[in-house]
């Protein structure tokens, strides 16, 4: 096995050795994505290399459309199912499968899940007229969000290429709704009412259902809006024992963590990234004015107007975080984008990890290409897939040779 991978290695660094220049600097970049000819945009989805981001734009006849946008081709209206809006918060890893919703020709609203090559694909109900696909999993194969039965009740679905929507009840209550899902599809995150008609957030698994996250301390209702790659950490709000918003951790070993705010009362959380080691969401300030935020065990509650100050035009600020990459790079969301005097959707690059930086130590060295290595051949999302397609590969090498040397 030794002796294939260093024969692997030896045959990459041939083909790659007049490719391995350092990339140079620390790239950190703040882009406006701009809209489709309307006043405002929002961004609910980022691709696992930052390439591709997803959302809602309004159109010259103020109308919601979801977009597709990439640095290349710009926004790109994604159209509908035969009626006047939609709307994505959901892609791939690798940027090519979009869900959200779409009105049809009826004016129903309707889940749909499109492909570059396929276009539009409208998931169906269970029985009502209304569906919203909140979620994707990483390869694009199975989606998550909400149905109405015919008795107008919701209910969380998750969705899969050969079976079809499946209906995963609640916690006693009337209502449930699916809005995250992890990278292999097979855990789900959301909100479901309780035998009380309380909403809390739920954690659910095909051998456990659906189990009832709680609430912070003292408090009535929460909601799950995100998860990390492998489902051990969920993240959304909850209600403290004073009626306030605050956003939360939640970790199968250690429960839910209030993660607090800027000074202000309320905050919320959106999105992990793939280790759940990062959250991305809003909190309110001192002010009470809202602000994109991103939590870190180390770092706590970070304001990203002030650690990316220097990216902001006089005037402009980013709002609120709504997404954020699997290796914690990118971050999407909405702010205001004072040379364009408009709210729009934003692609925040911090620049760390670098590429190609397994063990996020701001180096791309041996140490990485090691790391590849040992995991070669595995699959699941993890770190040392690089590209995130599910398995530890030549691409993943490639990725560690090309930028070997940078930041060292």
């Amino acid at each position: 096995m030794k002796d294939s991978r260093h024969f692997r290695v030896s045959a990459l660094l041939s083909a790659c050795v007049m490719s391995l220049i350092a990339t140079a600097g620390w790239s950190q970049s703040l882009t406006w994505l701009g809209t489709l000819g309307g006043y405002e945009s929002r961004a609910y989805g980022v691709s696992a290399d930052g390439s591709v981001v997803v959302g809602r734009a309004v159109n010259a006849a103020g109308q919601y459309r979801a977009f597709r946008w990439t640095a290349s081709g710009g926004m790109q209206d994604l159209g509908t199912l035969g009626g006047n809006g939609s709307e994505a918060y959901a892609v791939s890893a690798d940027g090519a499968v979009v869900v959200g919703w779409a009105l049809n020709a009826a004016g129903d609203w309707r889940a749909f899940r499109w492909t570059v090559d396929g276009g539009m694909q409208d998931l169906g109900t269970l029985g009502g007229d209304r569906s919203v696909a909140r979620g994707v999993s990483a390869d694009g194969a199975v989606v998550v969000g909400w149905f109405e039965k015919a008795d107008w009740q919701r209910r969380a679905f998750r969705w899969t290429v050969d079976g079809g929507m499946q209906d995963l009840g609640t916690l006693g209550g009337a209502w449930s709704g699916a809005y995250g899902v992890s990278a292999d599809g097979a855990v789900v995150v959301g909100t479901a009412w309780d035998a009380a008609a309380y909403s809390r957030a739920f954690r659910w698994t095909a051998s456990g259902g659906m189990q009832d996250l709680g609430t912070l301390p003292g408090g009535c209702c929460s909601e799950a809006f995100g998860v990390s790659a492998d489902g051990s950490v969920v993240v959304g709000w909850a209600y403290n024992a004073v009626g306030q918003r605050r956003a939360f951790r939640w970790t199968v070993d250690g429960g839910m963590q209030d993660l607090g705010t800027l000074g202000g009362d309320l905050s919320g959380a959106f999105g992990a990234s793939a280790d759940g080691s990062v959250v991305v969401g809003w909190a309110e300030n001192a002010a009470g004015q809202w602000r994109a935020v991103r939590w870190t065990a180390s770092g706590g509650v970070e304001d990203l107007n002030t650690t990316y100050a220097s990216l902001l035009t006089n005037g402009s600020v980013l709002w609120i975080a709504r997404a954020i990459s699997p290796n914690g790079r990118y971050i999407v969301g909405q702010g205001y984008n004072a040379a364009t005097r408009r709210w729009e959707a934003f692609l925040l690059d911090t620049g760390f990890p670098r590429r190609g930086d397994v063990d996020r130590n701001g180096c791309v060295d041996d140490a990485d290409l090691l790391q590849v290595l040992f995991a070669f051949g595995g699959r699941g999302y993890r770190n040392e897939d690089l590209n995130w397609d599910g398995t530890v590969d030549d691409a993943d090498l490639l990725e560690v040779l090309f930028n070997f040397g940078s930041g060292c």
